[in-house]
C-alpha cells in the first residue's frame, strides 16, 4: 500500500524537476536563484516532491563514450487482464529499467532497459519474464543511433 500523501503540482514545482533533470547534482542556492525563491522554499519542495513520489531518485546522466559498451535495448511487455498496476511496480524494482511507458496495441508497457554486459541482460529479461502477470515480451536490442 502506498502511503504517500497526494501532491498537487504547480509551475515552480514543474520547473524545479526539468531543471533537476537536466542537473540533478545543481546546488539549492543555484536552483533558488534560477527559480526566483529562496532557499528554504526550494528545499520544502525538495522534501515535498520526494516524499510524495513525484522524484523516485537523483542520478547521473553519463557521457556516450562511457557507455559505449553499455547493451540498450527496448522490451514489449503484455499484461495478464487488469494486472498492469502490480506488474508496473514489480518492474520498478528492476534498477536496468531506466523508462518505462503504458502504450496501446498488442503490447500494454514499454521499457527501455540497459546493462552493462550480455550476462546482465539475460538476466534482466528472465527476471521481467517471471513476473506474476507478465504474459508475453519481445525485446530488440538497440545497436545504433542514427
Amino acid at each position: 500500500m502506498d502511503n504517500r500523501k497526494p501532491y498537487l503540482f504547480d509551475a515552480i514545482d514543474k520547473e524545479l524537476v526539468a531543471i533537476l533533470k537536466s542537473d540533478a547534482r545543481a546546488p539549492v542556492a543555484k536552483l533558488a536563484k534560477i527559480l526566483g525563491v529562496s532557499r528554504g522554499t526550494v528545499q520544502n519542495r525538495l522534501d515535498r516532491l520526494v516524499s510524495s513520489g513525484a522524484i523516485l531518485g537523483f542520478t547521473i546522466r553519463a557521457h556516450e563514450q562511457i557507455e559505449t559498451d553499455a547493451i540498450k535495448a527496448v522490451m514489449m511487455i503484455e499484461v495478464v487482464g487488469k494486472s498492469t498496476t502490480q506488474v508496473i511496480q514489480k518492474l520498478r524494482g528492476i534498477p536496468q529499467l531506466l523508462k518505462m511507458h503504458t502504450t496501446n496495441g498488442a503490447w500494454d508497457l514499454v521499457a527501455e532497459i540497459q546493462t552493462s554486459n550480455l550476462q546482465e541482460f539475460d538476466l534482466v529479461l528472465r527476471e521481467v519474464r517471471a513476473i506474476d502477470g507478465v504474459l508475453n515480451s519481445e525485446t530488440s536490442i538497440l545497436l545504433s543511433s542514427v
